[in-house]
């Protein structure tokens, strides 16, 4: 069974970093996507960031683009999420995300919330 077990989250005033972490276990897929949606009260949840584990490429929402960053440790099987610079907006329930041979895969979430 795939767990994704995320940590990290907390309250931070606007300009300051977080760092997330998703453990991941309990599979043993070699090709996958892994990485963060994260979803504000009254809103869709919205794709964050993602690590392709085949070639290691990321990718980013424009909205978080050059202020966070997504990187693995594959020899612990977790990925982070370096949030720099917050801003209100950013506030959100933040899940990681595991996507493999077409499932997806969930965490429990971690808040974030970014003061003013």
């Amino acid at each position: 069974e795939v767990q994704l077990v995320e940590s990290g989250g907390g309250l931070v005033q606007a300009g300051g970093s977080l760092r997330l972490s998703c453990a991941a276990s309990g599979f043993t897929f070699d090709d996958y996507v892994i990485g963060w949606f994260r979803q504000a009260p009254g809103k869709e949840r919205e794709g964050v960031s993602c690590i392709s584990s085949e070639d290691g490429s990321t990718h980013y929402a424009e909205s978080v683009k050059g202020r966070f960053t997504i990187s693995s440790d594959n020899a612990k099987n977790t990925v982070y999420l370096q949030m720099n610079s917050l801003k209100p907006e950013d506030t959100a329930v933040y899940y990681c995300n595991l996507f493999a041979f077409l499932q997806n895969y969930w965490g429990q979430g971690t808040q974030v919330t970014v003061s003013s």
